[in-house]
């Protein structure tokens, strides 16, 4: 599974909300086209956060500008290219603004970045092929 973080500006209720609407009759988790598995993870009590390093959490922290309590996980079946999916939930989830993180860097991207297809250290948002391209022959994938 790749997993994207979204932090959306707001209150989580509102969230919900918006997930219930755009996808209706499911929760814990709401699924997109069976390949899209997506849960709101907090720090109280879930597991967000629980292995991230604090520099990444710094990143967020100065992004945002206060420390996240909750987010929308997505993760994306390996079956797809899921890239598509990704970027129109993405969207759905910050037109009222945050950020999200996906597995390949920390850069912590706005709605903004995403769409126009800012590149960052090498790599656009959601870039699994850009970053397995960077990382071929340094044992990492």
């Amino acid at each position: 599974m790749r997993s994207v973080f979204v932090f959306p500006i707001g209150e989580r209720a509102e969230t919900v909300a918006s997930l219930d609407r755009h996808l209706p009759q499911q929760r814990d988790p709401w699924t997109l086209d069976g390949n899209l598995y997506i849960e709101i993870d907090d720090e109280q009590t879930g597991y967000l956060f629980s292995d991230w390093d604090p520099d990444d959490v710094a990143a967020l922290e100065a992004a945002v500008g206060y420390h996240p309590t909750w987010a929308v996980q997505i993760d994306t079946s390996g079956r797809i290219d899921g890239t598509a999916e990704i970027h129109q939930l993405t969207a759905l989830l910050l037109e009222h603004g945050g950020v999200a993180i996906d597995d390949y860097s920390i850069h912590p991207w706005t709605l903004q970045e995403i769409e126009t297809g800012a590149v960052n250290e090498g790599l656009r948002f959601f870039d699994f092929r850009a970053y397995n391209e960077l990382n071929r022959g340094q044992g990492r994938s």
